[in-house]
């Protein structure tokens, strides 16, 4: 015998209210799904620039980790320094101008230029020197001399150790090693070394405030001429002041028979411009 339930037999309309409310239930739900966004599937992306480079690092036991930047620096041939400093100025590619513009217009100037300011030193006298050496390029020359600064190894070791002994920090922004000789950041370290190393000789000389032209004389020639070339008068022959260089070193620093300490002043200040008169210390 079947039995049936006295509520579905005496009260059918129950049941057809419930599939009523499930198929309005399932009718909202679905609005509602319908109503949200698409999802969105992953679409390729442009990068915007170069993309995130993986900078690389030397690892000696003994020294601080140094980054070592990207990139194989250019090298020509050029330059024919025979001085007993660090370089012939006479391969600049600049004339008058602000020096301290073509440093930054490098793609290792901003860091040159923090090297500095951390040693005191005044940016623009760092930036009138690689304008004279090389034009801020960075470059091999013939006679031995490397590099945006064109600084002997001698040179280059001596105006390090100067600089990482007045600020130990720079020591992780360097390549260690000769390598850094072709590093411009590196050797703009040495270099800002090495006019400090001017400046204190000029002082020690009687030059109580010494300007960049005055450091030019050191940096080019070497302590031994500096401070002889930066307090000599205008109207002496440099030859007498650089009394110990042939006149065929002379010439291939640029210098010509008979020219005075004055000329040579004023050749220099045609490549770095108002640079010349200011003081090399910040």
């Amino acid at each position: 015998m079947r039995v049936v339930r006295t509520e579905d037999r005496t009260r059918p309309w129950l049941r057809c209210n419930r599939r009523a409310r499930l198929a309005l239930g399932a009718a909202a739900l679905l609005a509602v799904v319908a109503a949200q966004p698409a999802a969105q599937a992953q679409v390729p992306a442009t990068l915007n620039g170069a993309p995130i480079q993986v900078t690389p690092y030397a690892l000696e036991p003994g020294v601080p980790d140094i980054t070592i930047p990207a990139g194989t620096p250019t090298t020509t041939s050029g330059d024919t320094d025979t001085g007993t400093g660090t370089g012939s100025g006479d391969s600049g590619g600049a004339s008058s101008g602000d020096p301290l513009n073509t440093l930054l217009s490098q793609s290792w100037g901003a860091t040159a230029v923090s090297e500095a300011e951390a040693l005191g030193l005044n940016p623009s006298a760092l930036a009138a020197t690689c304008v004279v050496e090389s034009g801020c390029q960075n470059v091999t020359g013939s006679s031995g001399a490397q590099g945006a600064f064109q600084m002997y190894p001698g040179a280059y070791q001596e105006g390090l150790q100067t600089a990482l002994a007045a600020d130990p920090a720079l020591a992780s922004q360097i390549v260690q090693g000769s390598a850094g000789m072709n590093d411009p950041a590196t050797e703009a370290v040495a270099a800002a070394g090495y006019l400090m190393q001017a400046g204190q000789n000029l002082q020690a000389a009687g030059v109580s405030s010494p300007t960049v032209l005055d450091a030019r004389g050191y940096y080019n020639f070497g302590p031994s001429y500096g401070s002889q070339l930066a307090l000599a008068d205008t109207d002496e022959p440099i030859a007498n002041v650089l009394s110990g260089m042939s006149q065929s070193a002379l010439t291939e620093n640029g210098i010509s028979p008979g020219e005075t300490v004055g000329a040579w002043r004023a050749a220099v200040s045609a490549k770095i411009g108002n640079t010349a008169n200011q003081p090399i210390t910040a």
